[in-house]
């Protein structure tokens, strides 16, 4: 089967929205309506890198996109469309229908269309670009944290690291670690949610404290955080108990919630969208006028976060 062939068979699945022109053209033609802006954003997953070789396809592609409109999330955008560029070491008829029919199932539940992309053959690799859509000024930034600010985070925090961390010691992690891992849940509803709330925004990929820290840097900013205070899932809490190991949750990555600070006055509208949205918001610490990042709690070991370099 040749590339286009491929294409027109996996991927090729029709639009969601009919204000852009996909797949068969060069180029993909998109028209956005006046009032807003465009956010976009890329991300590579590599085979041994960002998931094991034997993982599915399906949770391959389920994580691929995933994490791309995580992106999305925390800037508060809608998402709209993607491309994707996928090698492949063969063809595999099994793998690209598991692979497409996750992709396009996990595409469906946030509307967001593929638009084109590109196939060749080599090592295995899945690269998405995403492109979503936002009110023109109302992208949640990392620039904008306040001094006093309280700093937020979604759900629990170092379930993906603990399976990543079983995974490599060659254990058996439980189904809710790998859950997390292989198919991480954007935060897309929260991320819209909190624009006109939340002052400063990111999404937890390469571990808390690394991510907070591009807030306080983009924003001038310090921060005080208790380590008690971090949402942690019972295996996690479990596994620090056990080992003392904070630097799993604080820089392990791969978590995909948000983090993100408000200003005090409005902890009663974050008690609102806990309800509206049905999820756990952990308030964690405060933005400081000082620029020194400070741990409250008994571990002080410096933790070293993912770096592709």
């Amino acid at each position: 089967m040749n590339e286009f062939n491929l294409i027109e068979k996996y991927f090729n699945w029709g639009k969601l929205n009919c204000d852009a022109l996909g797949v068969g053209d060069d180029c993909a033609l998109i028209s956005i309506d006046s009032g807003y802006q465009l956010a976009t954003s890329v991300d590579t997953l590599i085979e041994n890198v960002h998931f094991p070789r034997d993982t599915s396809p399906a949770d391959i592609a389920y994580k691929a996109l995933s994490v791309n409109l995580s992106d999305l999330a925390a800037m508060g955008a809608i998402p709209k469309y993607f491309t994707l560029a996928l090698t492949l070491p063969e063809f595999d008829k099994h793998w690209l229908e598991s692979f497409s029919t996750s992709l396009k199932s996990l595409a469906k539940k946030y509307q967001i269309d593929l638009l084109g992309g590109d196939t060749t053959k080599g090592s295995l690799s899945i690269t998405i670009n995403v492109t979503g859509i936002v009110p023109h000024n109302k992208a949640l930034l990392r620039s904008s944290a306040k001094v006093d600010d309280i700093i937020f985070v979604s759900n629990t925090i170092g379930d993906a690291a603990l399976a990543w961390h079983q995974i490599q010691q060659g254990e058996q992690p439980n189904q809710r670690l790998l859950t997390h891992f292989n198919r991480p849940e954007p935060q897309i509803k929260l991320g819209q949610s909190l624009a006109g709330i939340a002052n400063a925004c990111i999404d937890i990929s390469d571990g808390l404290e690394q991510d907070l820290n591009h807030i306080l840097k983009h924003s001038k900013v310090g921060a005080k955080i208790n380590l008690n205070n971090i949402p942690l899932s019972q295996s996690v809490a479990a596994y620090v108990k056990k080992t003392d190991d904070w630097c799993l949750p604080l820089a392990g990555g791969d978590d995909y919630q948000l983090c993100f600070t408000i200003a005090p006055n409005k902890i009663e509208l974050i008690q609102v969208l806990k309800k509206e949205l049905d999820i756990q918001l952990s308030a964690i610490g405060t933005i400081t006028k000082d620029l020194d990042f400070k741990r409250l709690g008994e571990f002080d070991q410096k933790c070293s976060a993912y770096q592709h370099f």
